[in-house]
């Protein structure tokens, strides 16, 4: 009896695990594959420096309508500059409204960037893209 206990714990903890849990599923928004490196030392990218701040990025092609990558204090968030609860149109692309909110002008409605979640319960959050930092660089991928 112990044995099979044993066995069963043991098959729980290995297929019970995932080595990276993500998931950025967003109806409304395709997948792009892109890879994209900045360094926080540059003058266009100064905003990291400090808690709370944000910046928009367009370069190498990050993100269909960019990215927004946003300095948590502790690390950073990147998340897709696309609104995420509307079809993608002429109006679709996010705007920073202050350092910690984005602002999607087809409808109005507000993403805490700390956490990508809509201000009023929207049903998508904001599409997150994956980040390492090494020093002053901060890669964002997907």
């Amino acid at each position: 009896m112990k044995k099979l206990f044993l066995l069963t714990f043991i098959c729980s903890f290995f297929f019970g695990c995932e080595s990276e849990r993500f998931n950025n599923f967003n109806p409304y928004i395709p997948n792009v594959r892109f890879d994209t490196t900045i360094d926080t030392n540059l003058p266009q990218y100064s905003e990291l420096l400090f808690t709370g701040r944000s910046v928009f990025i367009t370069t190498n092609n990050a993100g269909l309508n960019g990215v927004i990558l946003f300095y948590t204090g502790t690390g950073f968030n990147a998340f897709e500059a696309t609104c995420p609860n509307q079809p993608i149109s002429s109006c679709s692309i996010m705007t920073i409204n202050n350092a910690e909110i984005a602002t999607c002008p087809c409808d109005d409605e507000d993403y805490l960037l700390f956490t990508g979640e809509g201000l009023n319960g929207q049903e998508y959050p904001l599409k997150r893209y994956r980040t390492e930092v090494n020093g002053t660089l901060v890669r964002i991928y997907n």
